[in-house]
């Protein structure tokens, strides 16, 4: 956004660059090393604090949700700065989209603390489809069949959690590819 509002991507798009898409694909790179060195460093301190550590098999499936997550929020956010005018309406929208995302998902509290209405809308939630599979991870020993999620609508497995959000990440990129050819065109 800030790019796009000083001049910096017109001077890009300008730049004689074998693919524009590889401006978005940076800006993916970057966010994607920096999420995975932030969610390594809370790993090795929850370890240090005492919450143990994933195997190995728990540590693959921690790195796919993170990675599948990531693309999911970043193609939503790349889709809003190319959509929306400026930052500070791009700031508001993101503050009106991710309170009530983190507040009626898993991550605070599990469904069966919260009200009928409020689980269903946790279960519904994509964020939930990513805590859950990490915190059975943590807790279990990992296996894919494990029940990730008791939702109202019926239990998910891990797999399944993952499928989801696999399915999701993939919807929202198809979505944006359209706006990503026409804006950097």
């Amino acid at each position: 956004m800030f790019d796009r509002e000083f001049g910096f991507l017109n001077r890009l798009l300008v730049a004689p660059l074998t693919s524009r898409l590889s401006i978005v694909l940076s800006s993916f790179f970057y966010i994607t090393i920096l999420s995975f060195v932030q969610s390594i460093v809370i790993m090795i301190v929850s370890y240090m604090l005492g919450y143990g550590w994933p195997n190995l098999y728990g540590l693959g499936i921690v790195f796919t949700t993170l990675i599948l997550l990531v693309l999911f929020v970043t193609s939503i956010s790349l889709c809003l700065a190319f959509i929306l005018p400026g930052h500070i309406e791009l700031i508001a929208l993101i503050f009106v989209i991710n309170l009530p995302l983190l507040f009626a998902s898993t991550a605070l509290a599990p469904i069966s603390f919260m009200p009928n209405w409020l689980g269903w809308l946790a279960s519904l939630n994509p964020l939930t489809f990513a805590i859950e599979p990490i915190r059975t991870a943590y807790t279990q020993t990992m296996d894919l069949e494990l029940v990730a999620l008791h939702a109202p609508y019926g239990d998910l497995t891990c797999k399944s959690c993952i499928s989801i959000l696999f399915v999701l990440t993939v919807f929202s990129l198809i979505i944006i590819r359209p706006l990503l050819n026409r804006k950097l065109t």
